[in-house]
């Protein structure tokens, strides 16, 4: 085989198989996540990337049916990609969430540290379970969310709160975007 060790040879294939499907589910589920956020182009490019692999790994598996170790090397990359589509996902941390705070305390410094941070704020009074309670409201980018909640338990260490995602948000107030790039061309402005 190539003057490759008889023992090694055998590995190979499963370990390829293991590769590419450990490759196709962390894409896989990486691009289920941008599509239920809307990210149409990252669906689609990663779509096709997924696409190309499966086919590769997919074919092996069926090429090589009698090799139990092909099979359990896409079962084990089935799985290991999974957990690490999740971590990935989580790393990119893409889009906006919902942060919900609920506190039986005043807000008032709450609404300033978050307004101060260029945040919009939705504040209203409510009635909780063992009484009247202030429910504070903004959006805030993924990214952005740890440094958020801090904040937040800075105000109240016990408080509650809760984190939903957003497809999308518009209309309100949103810190300004950081440029990550330069910016290649600069708007005309009617002078």
């Amino acid at each position: 085989m190539n003057g490759m060790p008889d023992a090694v040879g055998p590995l190979l294939m499963p370990l390829g198989i293991f590769v590419a499907e450990t490759c196709v589910v962390t894409i896989g589920t990486v691009r289920g996540i941008f599509v239920s956020r809307g990210m149409k182009v990252a669906s689609a490019v990663l779509g096709l990337f997924e696409a190309v692999i499966w086919l590769f790994a997919l074919g092996q598996v069926f090429q090589n049916l009698s090799d139990l170790r092909c099979s359990v090397a896409y079962a084990a990359g089935f799985t290991l990609g999974n957990y690490l589509g999740v971590l990935v996902e989580g790393k990119l941390a893409v889009g906006s969430v919902l942060l919900r705070v609920v506190t039986p305390r005043d807000a008032d410094a709450l609404v300033r540290d978050l307004t101060a941070g260029g945040y919009g704020v939705t504040r209203m009074g409510a009635q909780g379970a063992t009484g009247p309670v202030q429910v504070v409201m903004t959006v805030v980018q993924r990214k952005e969310l740890g440094r958020v909640v801090a904040l937040v338990k800075r105000f109240d260490p016990g408080v509650f709160y809760s984190v939903d995602d957003l497809h999308a948000a518009t209309a309100g107030v949103f810190p300004a975007k950081r440029r990550t790039f330069p910016r290649l061309f600069k708007p005309n402005r009617a002078a």
